[in-house]
């Protein structure tokens, strides 16, 4: 919790604080139920399961919705566990986004506006970690607004697997939120979405960085739908780091 939080809390009276807390479970379950009205969301989990069992969720990120659908398709015991790391520069931006990046979804706002002012993004997320918390990160570390299927990866998860090595790492991929809810949009474009969990990965013993980034980078890619994954010579197939293709 950073310090706007903290000092938001101090100042709430007891009563505030309770009516709040309902407020954030009732508007918790309306923006599922808007979630699941939306976009018809399901949740695939291919080599890996539901558990309750300490996770860093890493995902791709091509809208301001997809934590809420991720967080949406985890399973209710699960979901009191995960937080969404969130920008503070936008959830902090207004009461609205507060109360619903803050009360509703537990987020880890992190400062993204590189000014150099309060804590490490990925010491915060460290510190998280360590307390015991799941967490929900988008590794791109910015929206996806272009036609690029996947941004460069940020190095924080590699920092992350190697500071936290008993976390489990389960990559996700978020498919057609971005067609719901597209850059400069108000109102929703009602599509079916799906939120595809893959088989946990964990850092090889004297793996270096650029390795453990690509590996990741394919695990996502990997849960692309077939369609999804025609290139343009009509083969199917996931594109790596290095442009190639891994099956």
């Amino acid at each position: 919790m950073n310090a706007e939080e903290e000092n938001k809390n101090k100042d709430e009276k007891p009563e505030s604080t309770v009516l709040r807390r309902g407020l954030a479970i009732v508007a918790g379950k309306l923006i599922i139920g808007a979630a699941g009205l939306l976009t018809g969301v399901r949740a695939i989990w291919s080599g890996s399961t539901p558990k309750a069992e300490q996770t860093l969720y890493f995902a791709n990120h091509t809208s301001h919705g997809d934590f809420v659908l991720l967080w949406a398709t985890l399973p209710p015991d699960l979901r009191a566990l995960t937080r969404p790391v969130a920008g503070q520069d936008y959830w902090m931006a207004s009461k609205t986004r507060q109360f619903i990046g803050i009360d509703v979804f537990n987020a880890l706002m992190i400062r993204r506006d590189g000014s150099g002012q309060g804590e490490n993004p990925v010491e915060q997320m460290k510190q998280a970690l360590d307390a015991g918390d799941s967490l929900i990160m988008f590794p791109e570390g910015t929206r996806n607004t272009g036609d690029e299927i996947l941004l460069p990866l940020k190095s924080g998860l590699f920092h992350l697997a190697r500071a936290c090595p008993n976390v489990r790492l389960v990559p996700v991929w978020i498919e057609n939120l971005k067609r719901v809810l597209p850059k400069g949009t108000l109102v929703p474009i009602p599509l079916a979405c799906t939120v595809r969990y893959g088989a946990p990965i964990s850092l090889a013993e004297g793996e270096d960085k650029n390795s453990f980034i690509a590996r990741a980078r394919a695990a996502m890619l990997d849960l692309r739908p077939e369609y999804d994954r025609i290139d343009e010579n009509g083969t199917a197939g996931s594109q790596n780091n290095n442009g190639g293709t891994a099956a």
